[in-house]
Protein backbone atom coordinates (compact mmCIF):
# COMPACT_ATOMS: atom_id res chain seq x y z
CA UNK A 1 0.00 0.00 0.00
CA UNK A 2 1.59 3.41 -1.05
CA UNK A 3 -1.39 5.63 -0.86
CA UNK A 4 -3.92 4.94 2.08
CA UNK A 5 -4.27 7.01 5.50
CA UNK A 6 -2.85 6.95 8.72
CA UNK A 7 -4.36 8.85 12.00
CA UNK A 8 -2.30 9.77 15.50
CA UNK A 9 -4.70 9.99 18.17
CA UNK A 10 -2.86 12.06 20.62
CA UNK A 11 -1.59 15.33 19.58
CA UNK A 12 1.64 16.19 22.50
CA UNK A 13 4.67 14.89 22.36
CA UNK A 14 4.44 11.47 21.28
CA UNK A 15 1.59 12.17 18.41
CA UNK A 16 4.21 14.67 16.78
CA UNK A 17 7.28 12.30 16.83
CA UNK A 18 4.87 9.39 15.67
CA UNK A 19 3.80 11.37 12.28
CA UNK A 20 7.43 12.47 12.15
CA UNK A 21 8.67 9.24 11.82
CA UNK A 22 5.85 7.59 9.89
CA UNK A 23 7.40 9.93 7.29
CA UNK A 24 11.05 8.93 8.28
CA UNK A 25 9.72 5.39 7.94
CA UNK A 26 8.81 5.48 4.04
CA UNK A 27 5.03 6.17 4.36
CA UNK A 28 3.93 8.42 1.59
CA UNK A 29 0.08 8.37 2.09
CA UNK A 30 -1.93 10.66 4.49
CA UNK A 31 -1.09 11.19 8.06
CA UNK A 32 -3.64 12.92 10.22
CA UNK A 33 -3.50 13.91 13.77
CA UNK A 34 -6.16 14.64 16.29
CA UNK A 35 -5.56 16.47 19.59
CA UNK A 36 -7.80 17.68 22.55
CA UNK A 37 -6.31 20.88 23.12
CA UNK A 38 -6.07 23.59 20.85
CA UNK A 39 -1.82 23.70 20.62
CA UNK A 40 0.06 22.23 18.67
CA UNK A 41 2.90 20.09 20.35
CA UNK A 42 4.47 21.22 23.28
CA UNK A 43 6.92 20.51 25.81
CA UNK A 44 5.39 19.41 29.01
CA UNK A 45 8.26 18.93 31.69
CA UNK A 46 8.96 22.95 32.10
CA UNK A 47 4.99 23.48 33.02
CA UNK A 48 5.92 23.03 37.23
CA UNK A 49 9.29 24.18 36.76
CA UNK A 50 10.04 27.41 33.83
CA UNK A 51 6.30 28.11 33.05
CA UNK A 52 5.08 27.85 36.89
CA UNK A 53 8.06 30.31 37.86
CA UNK A 54 7.11 32.96 35.01
CA UNK A 55 10.63 32.07 32.94
CA UNK A 56 9.65 30.50 30.18
CA UNK A 57 6.36 31.42 27.23
CA UNK A 58 4.26 29.06 25.53
CA UNK A 59 6.47 29.92 22.38
CA UNK A 60 9.27 28.60 24.26
CA UNK A 61 7.72 25.32 24.95
CA UNK A 62 6.16 24.70 21.45
CA UNK A 63 8.09 21.80 19.42
CA UNK A 64 9.13 22.84 15.67
CA UNK A 65 7.77 19.98 13.48
CA UNK A 66 10.62 18.37 10.90
CA UNK A 67 9.88 19.40 7.78
CA UNK A 68 9.38 15.80 6.21
CA UNK A 69 6.38 16.13 8.61
CA UNK A 70 5.01 19.44 6.93
CA UNK A 71 1.82 18.13 5.16
CA UNK A 72 0.63 16.03 8.47
CA UNK A 73 -2.84 17.73 8.90
CA UNK A 74 -3.38 18.85 12.26
CA UNK A 75 -7.20 18.17 14.02
CA UNK A 76 -7.24 20.12 17.42
CA UNK A 77 -9.84 20.73 19.85
CA UNK A 78 -11.35 17.45 18.73
CA UNK A 79 -11.21 14.01 20.25
CA UNK A 80 -11.51 10.14 19.56
CA UNK A 81 -14.65 9.21 21.49
CA UNK A 82 -15.38 5.61 20.39
CA UNK A 83 -13.04 3.35 17.85
CA UNK A 84 -13.97 -0.14 15.81
CA UNK A 85 -10.46 -1.72 15.35
CA UNK A 86 -12.51 -3.79 13.33
CA UNK A 87 -13.96 -1.58 10.67
CA UNK A 88 -11.11 1.02 11.01
CA UNK A 89 -12.92 3.77 12.01
CA UNK A 90 -12.64 6.35 14.64
CA UNK A 91 -15.83 8.65 16.05
CA UNK A 92 -14.67 11.90 16.83
CA UNK A 93 -16.02 14.39 19.59
CA UNK A 94 -18.10 16.38 16.92
CA UNK A 95 -20.38 13.28 15.72
CA UNK A 96 -17.60 12.89 12.13
CA UNK A 97 -16.08 9.36 11.60
CA UNK A 98 -12.62 9.48 10.59
CA UNK A 99 -12.19 6.09 8.67
CA UNK A 100 -8.03 4.89 8.64
CA UNK A 101 -5.96 2.07 7.56
CA UNK A 102 -3.18 2.70 10.08
CA UNK A 103 -3.60 3.88 13.94
CA UNK A 104 -1.25 5.06 16.61
CA UNK A 105 -2.45 5.43 20.00
CA UNK A 106 -0.81 8.15 21.41
CA UNK A 107 -3.45 9.69 23.79
CA UNK A 108 -1.29 10.12 27.24
CA UNK A 109 -2.26 10.43 30.80
CA UNK A 110 -4.22 12.51 32.69
CA UNK A 111 -4.23 13.67 36.50
CA UNK A 112 -5.89 11.73 39.21
CA UNK A 113 -8.15 13.81 41.21
CA UNK A 114 -8.88 13.22 44.83
CA UNK A 115 -12.27 12.20 45.60
CA UNK A 116 -12.74 13.91 48.69
CA UNK A 117 -15.42 15.80 50.31
CA UNK A 118 -14.97 20.02 50.13
CA UNK A 119 -15.17 22.88 47.69
CA UNK A 120 -13.05 22.08 44.58
CA UNK A 121 -12.10 26.54 43.91
CA UNK A 122 -8.58 26.43 44.49
CA UNK A 123 -7.34 23.14 44.01
CA UNK A 124 -5.61 22.33 40.79
CA UNK A 125 -3.75 19.87 38.76
CA UNK A 126 -0.39 20.29 36.76
CA UNK A 127 -0.50 18.80 33.45
CA UNK A 128 -1.47 21.43 30.81
CA UNK A 129 -0.47 24.84 29.93
CA UNK A 130 -3.72 26.14 30.72
CA UNK A 131 -3.22 24.75 34.07
CA UNK A 132 0.04 25.85 34.78
CA UNK A 133 -0.57 29.46 33.81
CA UNK A 134 -3.61 29.20 36.69
CA UNK A 135 -2.27 27.82 39.10
CA UNK A 136 0.45 30.59 38.95
CA UNK A 137 -1.67 33.31 38.92
CA UNK A 138 -2.19 31.70 42.32
CA UNK A 139 1.00 31.36 43.70
CA UNK A 140 1.76 34.69 43.07
CA UNK A 141 -1.04 36.38 45.13
CA UNK A 142 0.68 37.81 48.42
CA UNK A 143 0.60 35.60 51.55
CA UNK A 144 -0.50 32.17 49.35
CA UNK A 145 -0.54 28.96 51.58
CA UNK A 146 -0.09 25.98 49.52
CA UNK A 147 -0.56 22.47 50.37
CA UNK A 148 0.81 20.08 47.98
CA UNK A 149 -0.97 16.54 47.92
CA UNK A 150 1.57 13.90 46.73
CA UNK A 151 5.26 14.10 46.79
CA UNK A 152 6.15 12.21 43.96
CA UNK A 153 8.20 14.42 40.73
CA UNK A 154 5.58 16.65 40.02
CA UNK A 155 4.46 17.13 43.73
CA UNK A 156 8.52 17.96 44.66
CA UNK A 157 8.69 20.30 41.78
CA UNK A 158 6.03 22.38 42.28
CA UNK A 159 6.99 22.58 45.83
CA UNK A 160 10.51 23.66 44.74
CA UNK A 161 8.89 25.81 42.00
CA UNK A 162 6.25 27.56 44.72
CA UNK A 163 9.44 27.97 47.29
CA UNK A 164 11.54 29.83 44.58
CA UNK A 165 8.26 32.19 43.68
CA UNK A 166 8.83 33.71 47.48
CA UNK A 167 5.44 31.33 49.10
CA UNK A 168 6.59 30.91 52.65
CA UNK A 169 4.08 28.00 53.91
CA UNK A 170 4.47 25.37 51.34
CA UNK A 171 3.19 21.50 52.71
CA UNK A 172 3.68 18.53 51.13
CA UNK A 173 1.33 15.46 52.18
CA UNK A 174 2.16 11.61 51.27
CA UNK A 175 0.76 8.74 52.63
CA UNK A 176 4.47 7.26 52.41
CA UNK A 177 6.88 7.87 54.66
CA UNK A 178 9.58 9.94 52.45
CA UNK A 179 9.38 11.70 48.88
CA UNK A 180 9.83 9.70 45.61
CA UNK A 181 10.26 6.75 47.59
CA UNK A 182 9.11 4.52 45.38
CA UNK A 183 10.67 5.24 42.56
CA UNK A 184 13.94 5.57 43.99
CA UNK A 185 14.19 3.92 46.80
CA UNK A 186 14.92 4.90 50.82
CA UNK A 187 18.50 5.88 50.26
CA UNK A 188 17.85 8.81 47.61
CA UNK A 189 14.67 9.57 49.39
CA UNK A 190 16.04 10.65 52.50
CA UNK A 191 18.74 12.72 50.67
CA UNK A 192 15.55 13.99 48.32
CA UNK A 193 13.69 14.88 51.96
CA UNK A 194 16.66 16.57 53.72
CA UNK A 195 17.06 18.65 50.90
CA UNK A 196 13.93 20.16 50.47
CA UNK A 197 13.44 21.02 54.24
CA UNK A 198 16.50 23.04 54.39
CA UNK A 199 15.10 25.28 51.45
CA UNK A 200 11.80 26.33 53.15
CA UNK A 201 9.51 22.77 52.21
CA UNK A 202 7.35 21.66 55.08
CA UNK A 203 6.57 18.00 54.44
CA UNK A 204 3.23 16.11 56.20
CA UNK A 205 4.29 12.44 55.33
CA UNK A 206 2.25 8.79 56.44
CA UNK A 207 -0.93 10.80 55.90
CA UNK A 208 -3.09 11.07 53.17
CA UNK A 209 -6.17 13.47 52.72
CA UNK A 210 -9.64 12.92 53.88
CA UNK A 211 -11.55 16.22 52.89
CA UNK A 212 -10.88 19.97 52.21
CA UNK A 213 -12.84 22.62 54.35
CA UNK A 214 -14.21 25.78 53.11
CA UNK A 215 -17.54 27.62 51.38
CA UNK A 216 -16.81 28.76 48.03
CA UNK A 217 -13.34 27.85 47.70
CA UNK A 218 -10.56 25.85 49.76
CA UNK A 219 -9.35 27.06 53.00
CA UNK A 220 -7.56 24.14 54.80
CA UNK A 221 -6.75 20.41 54.20
CA UNK A 222 -7.98 17.41 56.67
CA UNK A 223 -5.84 14.88 57.02
CA UNK A 224 -6.21 11.43 57.50
CA UNK A 225 -5.02 12.01 61.02
CA UNK A 226 -7.08 14.80 62.22
CA UNK A 227 -4.77 17.44 61.09
CA UNK A 228 -5.89 20.74 59.26
CA UNK A 229 -3.59 22.65 57.27
CA UNK A 230 -4.28 25.78 56.07
CA UNK A 231 -4.65 26.21 52.57
CA UNK A 232 -5.49 28.92 49.72
CA UNK A 233 -4.23 26.63 47.19
CA UNK A 234 -4.05 22.67 46.56
CA UNK A 235 -1.94 20.78 43.79
CA UNK A 236 -3.32 17.18 43.86
CA UNK A 237 -0.30 15.53 42.45
CA UNK A 238 -1.51 12.04 43.03
CA UNK A 239 -0.66 10.08 40.06
CA UNK A 240 -2.21 9.58 36.21
CA UNK A 241 -5.07 8.08 34.62
CA UNK A 242 -4.83 6.54 30.90
CA UNK A 243 -6.91 8.19 28.47
CA UNK A 244 -7.89 4.93 26.81
CA UNK A 245 -12.09 5.25 26.94
CA UNK A 246 -12.36 6.07 22.96
CA UNK A 247 -10.89 2.18 22.83
CA UNK A 248 -13.38 0.39 25.05
CA UNK A 249 -15.15 -2.34 23.27
CA UNK A 250 -12.39 -3.69 21.13
CA UNK A 251 -11.79 -6.66 23.71
CA UNK A 252 -7.98 -5.04 24.46
CA UNK A 253 -6.50 -4.65 27.48
CA UNK A 254 -6.72 -1.32 29.15
CA UNK A 255 -6.01 -2.22 33.05
CA UNK A 256 -3.10 -0.23 32.71
CA UNK A 257 -3.02 1.93 29.50
CA UNK A 258 -2.57 0.11 26.56
CA UNK A 259 -0.98 -3.73 26.56
CA UNK A 260 0.89 -3.90 23.70
CA UNK A 261 3.48 -6.82 22.44
CA UNK A 262 7.53 -6.37 21.64
CA UNK A 263 6.61 -4.26 18.19
CA UNK A 264 4.16 -1.76 20.09
CA UNK A 265 1.34 -3.32 18.11
CA UNK A 266 -2.01 -3.51 19.79
CA UNK A 267 -4.31 -6.25 20.74
CA UNK A 268 -2.73 -8.34 18.26
CA UNK A 269 -3.47 -5.92 15.32
CA UNK A 270 -0.52 -5.15 13.06
CA UNK A 271 -2.37 -2.25 11.91
CA UNK A 272 -2.58 -0.16 15.11
CA UNK A 273 0.28 0.81 17.22
CA UNK A 274 0.78 2.84 20.86
CA UNK A 275 3.38 5.01 22.04
CA UNK A 276 4.59 7.27 24.87
CA UNK A 277 3.11 6.83 28.37
CA UNK A 278 -0.01 5.24 27.56
CA UNK A 279 1.70 2.38 26.07
CA UNK A 280 1.76 -0.39 28.37
CA UNK A 281 4.97 -2.62 27.00
CA UNK A 282 7.79 -5.65 27.64
CA UNK A 283 11.27 -3.94 27.47
CA UNK A 284 13.54 -6.54 25.85
CA UNK A 285 16.06 -5.00 27.62
CA UNK A 286 15.33 -6.34 30.79
CA UNK A 287 12.47 -8.79 32.17
CA UNK A 288 10.02 -8.44 29.46
CA UNK A 289 7.29 -8.06 31.92
CA UNK A 290 5.19 -5.30 30.41
CA UNK A 291 5.09 -1.79 32.11
CA UNK A 292 3.97 1.54 31.15
CA UNK A 293 6.69 4.34 31.44
CA UNK A 294 6.34 7.70 31.73
CA UNK A 295 9.79 9.48 30.95
CA UNK A 296 10.55 12.17 28.78
CA UNK A 297 12.42 9.64 26.11
CA UNK A 298 9.71 7.27 25.70
CA UNK A 299 7.94 8.96 23.63
CA UNK A 300 10.44 9.55 20.97
CA UNK A 301 11.81 5.81 21.16
CA UNK A 302 8.46 4.28 21.12
CA UNK A 303 7.28 6.53 18.14
CA UNK A 304 10.19 5.56 16.11
CA UNK A 305 9.67 1.82 16.91
CA UNK A 306 6.41 1.30 16.22
CA UNK A 307 6.11 3.64 13.23
CA UNK A 308 8.78 1.01 11.24
CA UNK A 309 6.41 -1.64 12.60
CA UNK A 310 3.31 0.24 11.73
CA UNK A 311 4.67 0.81 7.75
CA UNK A 312 6.41 -2.46 7.46
CA UNK A 313 3.00 -3.72 8.07
CA UNK A 314 0.55 -1.00 6.11
CA UNK A 315 3.76 -1.43 2.32
CA UNK A 316 4.02 -5.00 2.74
CA UNK A 317 7.73 -4.76 3.51
CA UNK A 318 10.20 -6.90 4.50
CA UNK A 319 11.70 -5.60 7.58
CA UNK A 320 13.66 -7.64 10.66
CA UNK A 321 12.10 -5.53 13.70
CA UNK A 322 14.14 -5.99 16.95
CA UNK A 323 11.73 -6.34 20.09
CA UNK A 324 11.30 -2.58 21.46
CA UNK A 325 14.12 -2.56 24.11
CA UNK A 326 14.64 0.87 25.37
CA UNK A 327 17.00 2.09 27.85
CA UNK A 328 14.19 4.84 29.92
CA UNK A 329 15.98 8.40 30.91
CA UNK A 330 14.54 11.38 32.77
CA UNK A 331 15.63 14.34 34.68
CA UNK A 332 13.33 16.80 37.80
CA UNK A 333 15.11 20.46 38.50
CA UNK A 334 14.18 20.66 41.83
CA UNK A 335 15.09 23.95 43.97
CA UNK A 336 18.84 24.37 42.80
CA UNK A 337 20.05 20.33 42.24
CA UNK A 338 18.70 18.02 39.69
CA UNK A 339 17.57 14.28 40.02
CA UNK A 340 19.09 12.24 36.39
CA UNK A 341 18.41 9.06 35.83
CA UNK A 342 19.41 6.53 33.15
CA UNK A 343 18.02 2.85 33.04
CA UNK A 344 15.13 1.14 35.47
CA UNK A 345 16.20 1.68 39.24
CA UNK A 346 12.65 0.58 39.51
CA UNK A 347 13.84 -3.15 39.35
CA UNK A 348 16.95 -2.36 41.41
CA UNK A 349 15.52 -0.86 44.58
CA UNK A 350 16.62 -4.02 46.49
CA UNK A 351 20.27 -3.50 45.65
CA UNK A 352 21.28 0.20 46.29
CA UNK A 353 24.69 0.93 46.17
CA UNK A 354 26.54 4.44 46.13
CA UNK A 355 28.26 4.75 42.66
CA UNK A 356 30.09 8.07 43.64
CA UNK A 357 30.11 10.45 46.21
CA UNK A 358 27.81 10.78 49.52
CA UNK A 359 23.94 10.95 50.59
CA UNK A 360 24.39 13.65 52.61
CA UNK A 361 25.94 15.61 49.55
CA UNK A 362 25.98 15.36 45.59
CA UNK A 363 26.01 11.42 44.88
CA UNK A 364 25.35 9.09 42.34
CA UNK A 365 23.94 5.89 43.01
CA UNK A 366 23.49 2.77 41.25
CA UNK A 367 20.60 -0.43 41.53
CA UNK A 368 21.53 -3.67 40.77
CA UNK A 369 19.36 -6.49 40.10
CA UNK A 370 20.94 -9.96 40.26
CA UNK A 371 24.19 -7.96 40.64
CA UNK A 372 23.73 -6.48 36.90
CA UNK A 373 23.53 -2.91 36.98
CA UNK A 374 19.86 -2.00 35.75
CA UNK A 375 20.11 1.72 37.04
CA UNK A 376 21.51 5.17 37.81
CA UNK A 377 20.29 7.99 39.33
CA UNK A 378 22.60 10.87 40.14
CA UNK A 379 21.50 13.42 42.73
CA UNK A 380 23.02 17.00 43.17
CA UNK A 381 24.59 19.79 41.41
CA UNK A 382 24.42 19.78 37.41
CA UNK A 383 28.10 18.99 37.00
CA UNK A 384 26.72 15.74 39.08
CA UNK A 385 24.06 15.00 37.03
CA UNK A 386 26.49 15.46 33.84
CA UNK A 387 29.06 12.75 35.61
CA UNK A 388 26.36 10.34 35.69
CA UNK A 389 25.77 9.73 31.88
CA UNK A 390 29.45 7.78 31.88
CA UNK A 391 27.36 5.04 33.21
CA UNK A 392 24.70 5.10 30.33
CA UNK A 393 27.12 2.95 28.06
CA UNK A 394 27.71 0.53 30.95
CA UNK A 395 23.96 0.42 31.23
CA UNK A 396 23.45 -0.41 27.84
CA UNK A 397 25.99 -3.09 26.99
CA UNK A 398 24.08 -5.15 30.16
CA UNK A 399 22.53 -8.52 29.13
CA UNK A 400 19.13 -8.78 30.26
CA UNK A 401 18.76 -10.03 33.76
CA UNK A 402 16.97 -13.90 33.76
CA UNK A 403 12.84 -13.19 34.41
Amino acid sequence: MTGGSVVVVGASMGGLRAAEQLRTAGWTGSVTVVGDEPHMPYNRPPLSKDVLAGKASFASLAFTPRASAADVEWRLGRKAVTSDLTERVLTLDDGSPLPYDGLVVATGMRPRRLRCPGPLTGRHTVRTLADAQGLRAELTRPGVRVVVVGAGFIGCEVAATAVGLGVTEVTVVDPLPLPMVGPLGRLLAGALLRRHEQRGVRFALGTGVAGFEGDDRVTGVVLSDGTVLAADVVVESVGSLANTEWLEGNGLDLSDGVLTDALLRVGGLPSVVAVGDVARFPNARYDGVPRRVEHWSIPTDSAKHAARALVAHLTGARAELAAFAPLPTFWSDQHDFRLQSFGSPLLGLDDVRVLDGDPAGDVIVGYHQEDLLVGVVALGAPTTAARAARYRAALLQQPAPTA
